[in-house]
């Protein structure tokens, strides 16, 4: 968003075609879906055969087409394994196969002494989100991209020794992205919502605990833009995507 000036009406577009250029510059859904489909195939093809070892692409691609399906929640490598029919082993090193040549980006829970958090599992997101096919994980994916590069910025201009989290705790609260500083303190969250909605039991909760955190609600769709009585900035996604480099 910031590239593109920060203008509200971007967001559509870059939604519908992805955050790479080409595609976006086509401004056609339909040579976006053939360069998205180009792209998988080079990383499998070409990428992961020049760095790695994997014997059997055809279900490391079973396991690319899979994984779109499965964003916004924590990833279950034993559903996986099951679905492909191969070792829980084998599945975890394929995803970390796909995250090292920028096929996928992982993020871990947050998890303070205080809170009842899971700890284990983590999500992960395409760097092309435009392959994620429902609306609402789609926006997510967005919103993860754009605050992963504004945390690598952070990290590499300014030191700052930031990380990009989620939470989720064992009574079902949770929040799409925490930015946890070095010391492991909560300074921002992020939650995702397709339109307008009330704000996330989960923001609630952690601005509660957390009074300094900087909490924002944002939406794909929506127009509402207020700061709730809990302080949780509510706002159409662009207003908080246009400040992040």
């Amino acid at each position: 968003m910031a590239e593109l000036g920060g203008h509200a009406d971007a967001l559509p577009a870059l939604l519908a075609l992805g955050g790479f250029p080409e595609p976006f510059t086509s401004g056609s859904e339909a040579f976006a879906r053939r360069w998205a489909l180009a792209y998988r195939e080079r990383l499998l093809r070409e990428e992961v055969t020049a760095l790695e070892t994997a014997s059997d692409l055809g279900k490391l691609e079973l396991l690319a087409l899979a994984l779109p399906q499965r964003v916004g929640s924590p990833l279950s490598l034993n559903a996986l394994r099951e679905d492909l029919q191969v070792s829980q082993p084998t599945v975890a090193r394929w995803v970390e196969i796909l995250e090292r040549v920028y096929g996928i980006f992982r993020i871990a829970p947050f998890g303070a002494p205080r809170l009842r958090a899971v700890k284990k599992a983590m999500k992960h997101y395409p760097c092309d989100w435009s392959v994620v096919a429902d609306p609402g994980p789609r926006s997510e994916n967005l919103v993860a991209g754009h605050l992963l590069k504004w945390v690598e910025f952070q990290r590499d201009t300014q030191g700052r020794a930031l990380e990009l989290r989620y939470f989720r705790d064992i009574d079902g609260r949770e929040v799409d992205f925490i930015v946890v500083d070095g010391a492991g303190q909560p300074v921002a969250a992020v939650e995702c919502k397709l339109a307008d909605d009330a704000v996330a039991p989960g923001l609630r909760y952690l601005e509660a605990r957390f009074p300094a955190l900087n909490a924002w609600q944002v939406s794909a769709t929506g127009r509402r833009d207020y700061v709730s009585a809990e302080g949780v900035r509510v706002a159409p996604a662009a207003r908080l995507l246009r400040d992040l480099i």
